[in-house]
């Protein structure tokens, strides 16, 4: 289970040390094992899973119909954009350039642990959109989080 917020500065090869305190967990889970992809749904991020739950979401994103514009969207950000990746000696991971052009990854992003999986985000877009979502929550909020006792 990954989980916490830590701010990092991409070196100039387009590099994201992992922090230590996710080392021994992503070895463990996958043998560093990685793959990197596009978020589903937001702009500005990307998302980094383990391969065996990588290979999970691929599967039931893959088994979708092709004939729904929409599921052959969800397969080519998804699928079609996936890099599997390692961290080197360092623990550093390197983004590929595509992927960080497309998410505006530049020298501050701000990784998210999600539970099973990583989000990296553009940190300006992420403060902007935790701006956003804050405004907006008490209209957004669904009755499962209504029920919610944080």
């Amino acid at each position: 289970m990954f989980f916490g917020e830590t701010a990092i500065n991409l070196d100039a090869k387009g590099r994201l040390a992992i922090p230590m305190r996710y080392r021994d967990a992503i070895q463990e889970t996958c043998s560093g094992r990685l793959v990197l992809t596009y978020s589903a749904f937001d702009s500005g991020a990307l998302y980094l899973y383990p391969e065996q739950e990588w290979e999970r979401v691929r599967d039931e994103v893959t088994g979708l119909s092709t004939f729904n514009p929409g599921h052959r969207s969800l397969q080519r950000k998804l699928v079609g954009s996936a890099s599997a990746i390692e961290p080197d000696g360092s623990g550093r991971i390197q983004l590929p350039q595509t992927l960080r052009q497309v998410a505006g990854l530049e020298k501050r992003v701000v990784l998210l642990g999600m539970g099973d999986r990583f989000e990296i985000w553009n940190e300006t877009i992420l403060n902007q959109r935790r701006v956003e979502e804050e405004r907006s929550l008490d209209e957004a909020a669904s009755e499962e989080m209504a029920r919610l006792v944080l």
